[in-house]
């Protein structure tokens, strides 16, 4: 079976200042119906690590789903990245994340780490005080 690889290191990259980024608030998320094993890879439009046990995914428009790992993943919050890899079009319950690491200018995966199941959910923005 051929295996397909994929990274999922957009949130990294786009952040100016990781130092900065880590201390951003975790946003809400009020669940919008039951929680599912798998999402279609294809339609991942963009992923945001928001700690070392949650990633938010964003799957066609507006749809986000909350993914909250049964353990903590060390460095996933630090690092923002993480790449996976599948045999099948989904990424599942069952699957694996890597956390990647930057040593000197090259990425290495560090911690591997299981997900959790995916739940869709309505990210509440904050509201400025």
């Amino acid at each position: 079976m051929k295996k397909m690889v994929f990274t999922a290191a957009l949130a990294g990259l786009l952040a100016a200042n990781p130092a900065v980024a880590r201390t951003k608030p975790i946003p809400e998320a009020k669940p919008v119906g039951a929680p599912v094993n798998c999402i279609s890879i294809n339609q991942i439009q963009e992923s945001r690590v928001r700690s070392d046990s949650i990633i938010d995914f964003r799957v066609s428009g507006k749809k986000w789903y909350r993914n909250t790992l049964p353990q903590s993943c060390p460095s996933l919050g630090y690092e923002e990245r993480f790449s996976y890899r599948t045999s099948t079009s989904q990424l599942c319950s069952v699957d694996t994340i890597a956390v990647l690491q930057n040593y000197g200018s090259v990425l290495q995966e560090g911690p591997h780490c299981g997900l959790g199941k995916f739940q869709p959910v309505e990210l509440v923005r904050a509201t400025k005080k």
